[in-house]
Order: structure tokens, then C-alpha cells, then sequence
């Protein structure tokens, strides 16, 4: 844009960045530059530079720091001052500056030092550029690192140089690094033979004769044709009422207590016994849900105390992001999934409703309703683009109240068209749309649209918009806003029910589902501490441990209460620490015993090793690893396996990961191989199979996926563990579905080890014969377990994946979970056969 406007000529800033490196520090070999908004990674190896640059999202650059620092209410300078006084780093979203604030709330909420916050940030982007940029390029010093967070945050510097293992002589600070770009534009225009000389007034000139506000392209249809067409409509909405009554029309009895403890607010509502609501309160969390709740309690305490006959409170519920937490802090009777909370307003708003939309502070539900029943759910995942925080951000930053913001995008009547990109790109779109002359009205209302679109076409991937029928509710603290709401129905073309009380239905769900249950004569403490005793949720004891029930060693916070509650945060998985205590038998988990199964065999020959092969535990290796061991251990190899997978493990090997779309099992092995390295093993085995063996006669294939086949070529690209280490990468081509060709290739591989052919005939049989006993005894344990069931009358569930879900940190402890809720798992391969089925 400055570029045409003033007639100048123009340079790239990574073209600009490549210059000045090329021109004055020729010895640089990687250049390691972040922004406000972008990243970029140039490497320098010979021939031209190879520049990388963050493509679709803004996570873990300037502005997302800016953004960190905004939570914590500090300066960015003090955020460098904390974090170089940290003790601990711990794991936290860098992809999404919306998701981050979820991990740093959780942290404030755990009362970790804000000095080990602000280096997790720090920490975060350092993980995110890597990954995302260096994608399998070796980060070769001498690096040179610019850009003003690289420049005025050393703590952010001295991160990237411990996480590159980078001596003080491997890495390059210039003075003014943050305006290495601008010096390149100007060495740049220095060797234009056609560029024109500008004295400074010449340029103040233009500068001055540029109209100052242009009429910004691209917009949109205004919300309303006018005030009155808003206020018309506003009154409509209105009518849109959740049923009431005066609390001072109560005279005792039972009432029912729900609590929506969200992410970023706390929302309650209580209901009589014909579940009409006379008690609400919606507050911001600001990092303390119990203290969030205890406010809201605290003035339902003062509610009763002026009515003259106060009901009692004779259930409750706790729905929400805190939930765990606020039924442990306040002994609350009962639980309930977030979406059934929402479900269970809507239905009694409207029983007919077909689609609901909630949108809240961090997160975007989707409830799609065909007679009466949930059809299907969906859920926002890798962005938080659209979602509340994500307008309040924006208000905030152009020094409007949320409840201003809207008012002023309802009166719009050019909204600009701001598109539905990531939180942080969003903000060029804004600035752009301000030089550009838009209102700060025409700016809210682009906003709107963005967050409706963003739900409709991005997360919810919807192209014919009647499968969403036409009683539609909507909800969620997002949802006060009326220029969402009202572009809903402009991009619909349809009305939208949109409750007075929007931001509320979650604990009204949660209120009536409490109603709702002890109409079945299952009575509750309702508010277990009372409403006299709300102070004594926030007293309790803090304690920290180390769980050591896998590989993750997660650090552990354990709370216990004043009324001898316990709560565990920090924990990945709920096998070891729980917040919901046993209440039912767990099941089988065919899972665990797989796993057992697979990797627990011998992995010393008898004799003395010749060598040592490293096998990396992921991807085909979680189906043939029985063979490849015994085939190797029986030709007198000894077996390294690589340890099992870990964060740890996975960052190890991030920044060689060539593609940021690939799979993450294939992500991961990157690790495992870093891990073998490490254990120092005399080859790495890792073969290239492209067939697996043929399990059923009418199976029309047994080609395996592409990554799994071909990912060999790209670990030997990315690593290349013979050059860069020292350790040969073997990759021999094998197919699991002709024997004899299998039997052919291993012979050869082997033979060039030193194998005798009469030592391999042996090893070979041995190899087959426990690849078959390995898969016999899984279908075995399978019989077992759906057998057991059928006896006890039990819930199997088969859990249908690939084999290298196995892995606890590909399957999200999936299996553990359904057992720990009672239902015996099964894998695919060990479900029961159809009558008249076989396996070859």
C-alpha cells in the first residue's frame, strides 16, 4: 500500500532481510527474524536462500506475546524480567493465541509463579516457530536473530539459543535488529540505477498531500437499514424470554442450583420446582473460577436473606470447563457434559429446536437435533478465531466496552469485510480497514460477520444451510452481542431464536437437569459446604507431585479442601489421579495388554551381539515388531527399542518435521529416532514396507498408507541420521504379502551383516512363528474379554484404529478412559470373526 501511494519502489522484507545478509554478514548461515505478526526463517546454503514464513496462522509471534502479557496485566518488558527469573517451564499452546490463554488461566489457577509462566511463553514460541518453520532444516549456525521480539526480549532469545544447543560463538546479535529489514530496503534502493533521490522534505511532502481518509473496498451489507430497523428488531428479540418468577413470590421449598464454570466467565442460575428461573449471575472468571463462584454464591446468600422464606437448595449441577473443580471446592451433587447442559436449555425454550449454536468465550459448540434427540455435535479444534474472547479482544484494543462495540456495529452502514483468518492476522485487516477510514462501527460489524462465517463455513463446513431446519436456537455469552446475532440471520436468511439470557443456558441446563433428577426421587446435598460456609471452598492445602505412571512424569497440583475434597490438576490422563473417585469397576483394556504383548520379549541373542539395531516404536512397527525382534535377536543382534513416546520425545524431533499437515503418529517418529541417536545404537532399522500381509481372501488390497510406506526417504531427508550422526539408516524395500520375497529381502539385508544363511533359515521360522503367536494371543485375549462380558452382562466396545494407536500419546488414553467408565475395550483385530470367517 505505502509503496503505491507515495510511488516508491518496492522490496519484499524477506528479500530485503536476504539482502543485508548477503551484503554485511556473509558468514550467517540461518537468519531467525519475528514480528509483530509474522515469522520468518531464511537458511543460507549456498545457491539461493531458502525463506520459510508462517502461512495461515499468527501463533507464536510479536502480537502473541503482546497478548500474553495483556493476560497477565504486564508490561511485555516485565514479561522478559519474569521469565528470566524462572524455575520451571511448562507445556503450552503456542498455536493459537486464544487456546494459549486457557493454558496460562490454568496455570494462574494451579498459583504458578508468573515467573514460570512467562518463560512457558516464551518457551511456547520457540516450540511453534521451529516446528512449524524449520521443518526438517537443520538450523545451522552462525544464526542471526532479528525482529523486535528477538531484539528487545533476551529471554526469548536465550531460549531458541538453549533449545538449538547454540555455543556464544554459533549465534550473531547486531545492533538495531529489529530494523534489519528497513536496512536491506535501503540497500536495496542504494543499488537501483533507476531509483529517484528524495530529499526528507520531499518526502514529508508526499506524505502531506496523501488524502487521508480513503473509502475502504470490499464491504459488506449493513445489519440494518437504519436506527429504527434496529430498534423494530431489537424489540422483537426481546420477546425471546426464559420463564421467570419473582423470588419474593417464593415461599420455601426446593429449588435447584446450576453452575456453568467456563473458561473465561461463571455463570449461575436457579430455578424453582416448575423450573422458573429467579436467580442468575454471570461474572469473569479472571483466572480464579472458585473465587469467580463464591461471588455469584455470595449473592445468592444475600438474595435469600432478604425473602422472607428462603427455599433450600435441593440439588445441584456443575457443568463447564471447571467443572471438576467447582464440584470438589463446593461438594455439588452431580456433573453434567457441557453439551447436554446446553441441549437440555434449548429443549425447554423450544422442544422443537432442530440446531443449536453456542458460542462462548474460547469455544464454539454445535448441536444438530432431529426428533428430539442429539444427532450430532461439533466442536471448534485447532482455532479460536470467531469465539467471545475473540471480539472482546478486539474491542478492547480499540478502547471500546464490549456492550459499546456492538451497540456501534448495529449502526453500521459499510461493515468492512474482514474475512475469517486467525486471531492475530485479523489484526492487519483491522489496522488496514482503520488507514483506510472505516469506522470503528463499520470495523464491529465486519466483525460480526467473520464470527458467524467463521462458525458456519470453517468449523461447521456447512454449504446448504437448510440441513440446519428452522427452529434455531443460539447461545452463549457471544451471543449478547446483537450484530451476531442479527448476522446470523442475514447470512441464514432466516430468524434465529436468540434467548434474553443466552449466556446463561448452560447453567440453566445444568439447574433443570438437577430438577430434573431429583424428580426421580434421588435426592442431593445441594450445596454440600452450605451457603454459610462459600469462604471456607477457597481454603485449602496445595500440594505438589510427580505421577510416574508413564513415561510423561506429569508434574501434579493436589488440592484438598475444608470439606476433605480432593482435586488434581496438571494430570494428562485420569488412570493414577481422578476427580471423580471409583465408582465403577473398570474394564478390560485390551489395549494395555496389546502394548504388553508387543514390546515385552527378549532383546539379547544368546550369545555375544554382533551390533546393535535400533527400531523406532511407532508407525508399522506397532504390527511387525514381534517378527523384526526375533528375526534379529535370532541372528545374534541385540535390539535397542526406542523408549516409549513422550512430549519429551515428540519435541525432540519437531523441528525436523518437513510438513506441518502431516499426520501426527508420522510427526512423531521424528522423535524416536532422535531417541535412538541419543542411545547410541550401531544402525537404525527402519525398513520401507509397502504391503502387509493379506488377513482376509476377499480383502481387495494390503498397500499400505503412503506416509507409512514412503516415510523412510523423508526421515533420511529430514535427519539423515549416516551423515549427521554417524549412525548407517537402513530402509530395505519389504512385503509382508509374498512370503518369498520377504524371505528373499531379509536374507539379503542380514547377509550383508555378517549372517550366516543356516543362522538366518533359524531365525527366520523363529520370526514367523512369533509374528503368528503374537497375533493368536491378541484374538485370544479378544475371545476372552467379549466372552467375560457376555457373562456379566457387560459393555464391549471396539476400538477401531491403526495399529500404531497403541501408542497412549497417539489414542489421547482413549481406551483408558472407556474403562475407567466400566466398558471392557477390544481392538479391531481382536473383535470376534463373522460366522464363517477366517483369517488367512
Amino acid at each position: 500500500g505505502v509503496c503505491e501511494k507515495f510511488n516508491l519502489p518496492f522490496i519484499q522484507e524477506v528479500i530485503a532481510s536476504a539482502e543485508v545478509i548477503r551484503r554485511l554478514y556473509p558468514q550467517v548461515n540461518t537468519l531467525m527474524d519475528i514480528g509483530g505478526e509474522d515469522a520468518k526463517l531464511i537458511f543460507f546454503d549456498g545457491g539461493q536462500p531458502d525463506i520459510r514464513m508462517n502461512g495461515a496462522c499468527a501463533g507464536g509471534t510479536g502480537a502473541f506475546i503482546d497478548q500474553m502479557a495483556t493476560l497477565l496485566n504486564t508490561q511485555v518488558t516485565e514479561l522478559n524480567v519474569l521469565a528470566e527469573a524462572a524455575t520451571t517451564v511448562y507445556p503450552m499452546a503456542s498455536r493459537c493465541g486464544v487456546f494459549a490463554k486457557t493454558d496460562v488461566q490454568n496455570l494462574v489457577s494451579r498459583e504458578t509463579p508468573r515467573e514460570d509462566i512467562a518463560a512457558s511463553i516464551f518457551n511456547a514460541v520457540v516450540f511453534q516457530t521451529l516446528a512449524t518453520l524449520a521443518r526438517g532444516h537443520p538450523v545451522s549456525p552462525v544464526v542471526l536473530f532479528a525482529g523486535g521480539p528477538l531484539t528487545f526480549l533476551p529471554a526469548l532469545k536465550q531460549a531458541f539459543v538453549r533449545a538449538l544447543n547454540l555455543s556464544p560463538q554459533d549465534w550473531l546479535e547486531v545492533e538495531h535488529g529489529e530494523l534489519l529489514s528497513a536496512r536491506g530496503a535501503a540497500l536495496a534502493a542504494g543499488k537501483d540505477a533507476d531509483s529517484q533521490a528524495y530529499t526528507l522534505s520531499q518526502l514529508i511532502d508526499l506524505i502531506d498531500r496523501l488524502p487521508q481518509n480513503q473509502a475502504a473496498e470490499g464491504r459488506l451489507r449493513p445489519l440494518f437499514s437504519g436506527r429504527q430497523d434496529f430498534l423494530d428488531w431489537d424489540h422483537r428479540r426481546a420477546q425471546d424470554k426464559v420463564e421467570t418468577i419473582d423470588p419474593h413470590l417464593i415461599h420455601g421449598g426446593e429449588c435447584f442450583l446450576g453452575i456453568d464454570s467456563g473458561s473465561t466467565t461463571t455463570k449461575l442460575a436457579v430455578v424453582d420446582r416448575q423450573g422458573r428461573l429467579f436467580f442468575d449471575h454471570y461474572g469473569p472468571n479472571d483466572g480464579n473460577s472458585i473465587r469467580a463462584v463464591q461471588d455469584g454464591l455470595e449473592k445468592l446468600r444475600g438474595l435469600f436473606a432478604c425473602m422472607p422464606h428462603p427455599p433450600t437448595i435441593a440439588r445441584s449441577a456443575v457443568t463447564g470447563y471447571g467443572e471438576d473443580l467447582i464440584r470438589a471446592a463446593f461438594g455439588c451433587d452431580q456433573g453434567i457434559v457441557e453439551t447436554l447442559a446446553h441441549f437440555r436449555a434449548a429443549r425447554a425454550f423450544d422442544p422443537e429446536v432442530s440446531f443449536i449454536l453456542d458460542i462462548g468465550g474460547q469455544d464454539m459448540k454445535a448441536i444438530f437435533v432431529s426428533r428430539g434427540a442429539i444427532r450430532r455435535i461439533e466442536i471448534n479444534e485447532a482455532c479460536s478465531s470467531g469465539c467471545g474472547t475473540f471480539i472482546e479482544m478486539f474491542a478492547r484494543s480499540l478502547g471500546r466496552g464490549v456492550a459499546d462495540f456492538a451497540q456501534s456495529a448495529c449502526l453500521s452502514e459499510a461493515p468492512c469485510d474482514l474475512g475469517t483468518r486467525c486471531t492475530v492476522f485479523m489484526n492487519s485487516r483491522v489496522k488496514q480497514a482503520l488507514r483506510e477510514g472505516a469506522e470503528v462501527g463499520d470495523i464491529s460489524a465486519g466483525l460480526a460477520y467473520s464470527v458467524i462465517k467463521n462458525a458456519l463455513h470453517k468449523v461447521l463446513k456447512i454449504t446448504d444451510t437448510s440441513i440446519l431446519g428452522d427452529h434455531i436456537v443460539v447461545q452463549g455469552g457471544a451471543f449478547r452481542n446483537q450484530a451476531i446475532h442479527k448476522a446470523l440471520e442475514q447470512v441464514l436468511g432466516k430468524p434465529v431464536v436468540c434467548p434474553d439470557k443466552a449466556e446463561l443456558m448452560g447453567a440453566l441446563g445444568a439447574a433443570l437437569e438437577a430438577r430434573d433428577v431429583y424428580a426421580l426421587n434421588r435426592e442431593g446435598a445441594g450445596l454440600g459446604i452450605g451457603l454459610e460456609a462459600i469462604a471456607s471452598a477457597s481454603q485449602y492445602r496445595k500440594q505438589s507431585l510427580h505421577c510416574r505412571g508413564c513415561e510423561n512424569r506429569c508434574a501434579i497440583t493436589k488440592l484438598t479442601f475444608a470439606n476433605q475434597n480432593v482435586f488434581y490438576t496438571g494430570n494428562r490422563c485420569e488412570r493414577i489421579f481422578n476427580n471423580h473417585g471409583r465408582k465403577v469397576q473398570p474394564g478390560a483394556n485390551l489395549y494395555a495388554q496389546k502394548r504388553d504383548l508387543l514390546f515385552n520379549r527378549p532383546t539379547q541373542p544368546a550369545a555375544a551381539a554382533r551390533l546393535t539395531i535400533g527400531i523406532p516404536r511407532a508407525l508399522n512397527f506397532y504390527e511387525n515388531y514381534p517378527f523384526w525382534c526375533t528375526l534379529f535377536v535370532e541372528s545374534g543382534l541385540e535390539v535397542r527399542l526406542s523408549d516409549p513416546s513422550s512430549s519429551a520425545i515428540f519435541e525432540a524431533g519437531a523441528r525436523t518435521v518437513m510438513s506441518e499437515n502431516i499426520c501426527f503418529p508420522a510427526k512423531l517418529l521424528h522423535g524416536h529416532i532422535f531417541n535412538l541417536i541419543e542411545a547410541g545404537v550401531d544402525r537404525i532399522f527402519y525398513p520401507m514396507v509397502f504391503y502387509e500381509k493379506r488377513e482376509f481372501s476377499d480383502a481387495i488390497n494390503c498397500f499400505n498408507c503412503p506416509v507409512v510406506s514412503g516415510y523412510p526417504d523423508v526421515v533420511r531427508s529430514a535427519i539423515d541420521p549416516q551423515y549427521a550422526y554417524g549412525i548407517p539408516f537402513d530402509q530395505p524395500a519389504i512385503t509382508f504379502q509374498d512370503r518369498g520375497l520377504l524371505k528373499k529381502r531379509c536374507q539379503e539385508y542380514l547377509a550383508g551383516l555378517g549372517v550366516e544363511a543356516a543362522t538366518f533359515e533359524r531365525a527366520f521360522t523363529r520370526a514367523l512363528a512369533a509374528q503368528e503367536d503374537y497375533k493368536a494371543s491378541v484374538r485370544r485375549l479378544g475371545a476372552e474379554i467379549v466372552e467375560s462380558a457376555r457373562a456379566n452382562d457387560r459393555q464391549v466396545v471396539v476400538l477401531a484404529g491403526h495399529p500404531y494407536h497403541v501408542d497412549p500419546l497417539v489414542n489421547h488414553k482413549i481406551p483408558e478412559t472407556l474403562a475407567d467408565m466400566g466398558v471392557d475395550v477390544v481392538t479391531e483385530d481382536a473383535a470376534p470373526l463373522a460366522p464363517g470367517q477366517s483369517l488367512n
